[in-house]
């Protein structure tokens, strides 16, 4: 697809060079020119990247850009759009992953009627597989959109959504990583007091997630559906589920969701 495609990165730290690096690997663009402040970075990644990778500045990044993500913090958005700004190429969209930061802050920063996308990646991009949700203005074209979701296809499954439902992506995907890690640790932590090795533990419990996972995606399984067919009458899976029911982990996960959500639309709002 890349076609001679430059993708622009301004700040590669986790998800900007997991983003750039896996990019370019699946042949979704064709070079990448990039900036960070931390000098480190760049090096490091052009060490792996090699020839398709270009250091450059803010504006030298707008400037060859055929797309151009924005991979910063949320307070640093404004200031790096600024200076990018007066160098992007005509057309060229802008993609922010900045959480909180809505489409139209961004367009207030930006020449008049630029094409603009928000993207809810997260940090499973690192390993190729992120849970990215994607929004779009009315300036960006189906054509546009089409291109960024397949830069991000390369490091994961991408969804479209509209900008309102982006607080719950957050809530859900962009903070699970920390849901799904504190699973892991009471998974492992109740395996260790049963006998098994800490290292092993924490192995077999990845696969457990990771498998169950990729279950309910290839087989298009509702996961009360799986729940059931892994439970027998009497059986050691329903004692677990019995103590998992008593516990409301169902429960906590729901309202950990809504809360995070919640605390993404005061962010947006300057809370």
């Amino acid at each position: 697809m890349s076609s001679g495609v430059t993708l622009g990165v301004i700040g590669v730290g986790n998800l900007g060079g997991a983003l750039a690096e896996g990019a370019l690997e699946a042949g979704a663009v064709a070079r990448v020119a990039a900036f960070d402040v931390a000098e480190g970075r760049l090096r490091e990644l052009a060490g792996r990247i090699g020839r398709s990778f270009v250091p450059a500045g803010v504006a030298e990044v707008a400037g060859q850009a055929d797309v151009l993500v924005f991979a910063v913090k949320p307070h640093i958005l404004p200031t790096a759009l600024a200076e990018a700004r007066p160098a992007l190429s005509p057309g060229c969209p802008v993609v922010s992953v900045a959480a909180g930061v809505q489409i139209g802050r961004i367009e207030g920063e930006l020449p008049d009627e630029w094409p603009v996308v928000r993207a809810m990646p997260n940090l499973a991009m690192l390993v190729g597989e992120s849970a990215t949700a994607i929004c779009a203005n009315r300036f960006a074209t189906s054509e546009q959109v089409s291109q960024v979701e397949s830069i991000f296809r390369a490091v994961g499954r991408v969804a479209r959504v509209e900008e309102r439902q982006m607080h719950a992506v957050t809530g859900l995907t962009g903070s699970g990583p920390a849901y799904v890690s504190l699973i892991v640790e009471g998974l492992v932590a109740g395996a260790v007091k049963k006998g098994l090795q800490p290292a092993l533990a924490q192995e077999l419990a990845c696969q457990l997630l990771f498998g169950s996972a990729k279950l309910l995606l290839e087989k298009g399984l509702h996961p009360a559906v799986l729940k059931d067919q892994v439970s027998t009458p009497a059986g050691t899976t329903i004692a677990g589920l019995q103590e998992l029911e008593s516990h409301a982990v169902r429960g906590a996960l729901l309202a950990a969701v809504e809360a995070a959500s919640e605390r993404s639309e005061e962010l947006a709002q300057g809370g």
